[in-house]
């Protein structure tokens, strides 16, 4: 299947979800649970990160500690938590994500492992680990940044659509890597806040798929800016989530499932 057509295939689903909208609040805070702490340990974990998924919600819904895991690693955690309640708030609005909102999420990321460094644009050059890229001098983050949000509020990209526009911000962002570190978890919070926005759902990308994604990165960076590999990643990841949704809501008794499509088509 093209890519082109798998994008379709997202836009049919999506359609069909949105017949039951508003979804029941059962459906939505259960859903929310499980995707807190799927997309915190799959974005964290991409990042090194060594707890599991159950051990992530044990950190979440139980507030106790794992053995033999640092408290860096559960900082993490509670971090991204917090993350994604800040962008699902940003994102029932549809105003533009400016710098201060970018610099805030960091903030919240890392502010309980690095408070230091925690949204604030990093004052030294780095190199990507295990490819040795060159990112940006740190002298010209702030002119970048800027540049960043004003494309992201452009015609140009918000005629993008959703997806390749998520794409779009997300490889912007993590080539100029504004901070010293917790770029990626950033930049994969601000992809899915704008997929929010646009009414899509959170794209988890699996720890699994850790290789093809920096892979995909890499690619992009290598052949003027060509997206297409990490939109594919990121295509399979909102299918998943669509699906999970969807499969929620057609468990449902069928009385519950004719309400859901009569509010919705109010």
């Amino acid at each position: 299947m093209t890519l082109k057509e798998k994008i379709r295939e997202i836009d049919k689903l999506k359609k069909w979800l949105d017949y039951f909208r508003p979804l029941e609040s059962d459906v939505v805070q259960e859903m929310k649970k499980y995707y807190d702490v799927k997309f915190t340990y799959n974005s964290n974990a991409i990042e090194g990160n060594t707890l599991t998924q159950s051990e992530t919600e044990i950190v979440l819904e139980k507030g106790i500690t794992i053995g033999g895991k640092t408290l860096k690693e559960h900082l993490e955690v509670v971090g991204h938590k917090e993350a994604i309640d800040y962008i699902e708030e940003l994102s029932k609005s549809e105003a533009c994500v400016g710098e201060r909102e970018i610099r805030e999420i960091h903030n919240i990321i890392m502010r309980g492992t690095d408070r230091k460094d925690a949204g604030r644009y990093r004052t030294l050059d780095v190199r990507a680990a295990g490819t040795g890229h060159l990112y940006p001098p740190n002298y010209r983050i702030q002119e970048l940044m800027e540049d960043f949000v004003t494309w992201m509020a452009s015609a140009e990209a918000k005629s993008l659509h959703p997806l390749e526009y998520a794409s779009g911000i997300h490889y912007r962002l993590v080539s100029i890597h504004p901070f010293r570190d917790g770029n990626g978890r950033a930049a994969r919070l601000i992809m899915n806040l704008v997929l929010c926005q646009k009414g899509y759902l959170i794209a988890v990308i699996p720890n699994s798929k850790r290789k093809e994604y920096i892979d995909a990165l890499v690619h992009a960076q290598k052949y003027q800016d060509d997206i297409s590999p990490f939109m594919e990643i990121l295509t399979d990841s909102e299918k998943e989530s669509l699906a999970d949704y969807l499969r929620i809501i057609l468990s449902k008794p069928a009385d519950m499932r004719e309400k859901m499509l009569y509010d919705g088509a109010k």
